[in-house]
């Protein structure tokens, strides 16, 4: 066992000691990876059956007062009343799927029972000056059917952004049915719709396009690779002995050889 005796000096003990360490924190990793692609997996498929699923009156999942599930987020509903544009507001510094930024247009929609649905008509551009109350195609006047996706309300909590004060007039930062509510005076069902039916004229504005899945394949790919650099290592480790053996063996059969050479004779004078 001499030969093993290197493990023993301070770079081997090192060496040894950081492999022995990445082990055990590449599988938590790989794990960790795994917990990520079960949960964007799972979101993927929760916003695909939402998606896919029937359209229903937004009464059936909603009321005033009501906080949007999880599981309601993004189904499909229908919303019938009358735009009231009055009190029409616009949603500060949202992009469209160009990454221009510009405005969300956000109309009360008075349903026939008396209460009010925030209706996100779409995205229209800043052109300039943010201060000014911006000019916007109007939505369908009289009794009106629109179809869309049920959102819940927006929280700095949930999007990370700030509810900036003193905003000019009918402009907020936020799209919230209680905050909403107390602007309005009415009763406004919890969450809104983001509008997908009927489309506008002129495409104006423009209608948010639906949610992207997460990318979960990514986080599979990244478990498999962190479990397969944690088998790695050993292998690595080992190599790396063997290759010391080596050349451990070399060096000594040649200082040897160099021993057992016979010496040379001195040159006659």
């Amino acid at each position: 066992m001499h030969r093993y005796r290197f493990l023993l000096t301070l770079q081997w003990v090192i060496l040894t000691l950081v492999a022995i360490a990445l082990i055990p924190t590449m599988i938590r990793l790989g794990f960790w990876q795994q917990h990520r692609y079960e949960e964007r997996t799972a979101r993927n498929n929760l916003v695909s059956r939402a998606l896919h699923a029937e359209p229903v009156p937004v009464e059936r999942l909603t009321s005033p007062g009501h906080a949007v599930t999880r599981l309601d987020k993004y189904r499909t509903v229908t919303a019938t009343g009358t735009f009231d544009t009055a009190h029409e507001v616009v949603v500060r510094r949202r992009t469209n799927s160009d990454g221009e930024v510009g405005f969300h247009v956000l109309t009360p929609l008075r349903l026939t029972d008396g209460a009010v649905v925030l209706v996100n008509r779409g995205w229209i551009p800043a052109n300039g000056v943010q201060t000014a109350f911006p000019k916007i195609p109007a939505p369908p006047a009289g009794r009106t059917t629109v179809t869309g996706r049920l959102m819940a309300d927006e929280t700095t909590a949930a999007s990370g952004i700030k509810n900036v004060k003193g905003l000019p007039d009918r402009q907020i930062m936020l799209i919230n049915s209680a905050t909403e509510a107390r602007r309005l005076g009415a009763k406004v069902v919890g969450g809104y719709i983001e509008q997908t039916a009927p489309a506008p004229r002129g495409d104006t504005p423009e209608q948010i396009s639906s949610p992207g899945s997460e990318d979960a394949p990514l986080n599979y790919a990244y478990m498999i690779q962190w479990w397969l650099f944690a088998a790695a290592v050993p292998v690595g480790w080992w190599f790396l002995v063997r290759r010391e053996i080596r050349d451990r063996a070399e060096a000594a059969a040649g200082g040897d050889a160099q021993d057992n050479s016979p010496e040379t004779e001195p040159a006659a004078v």
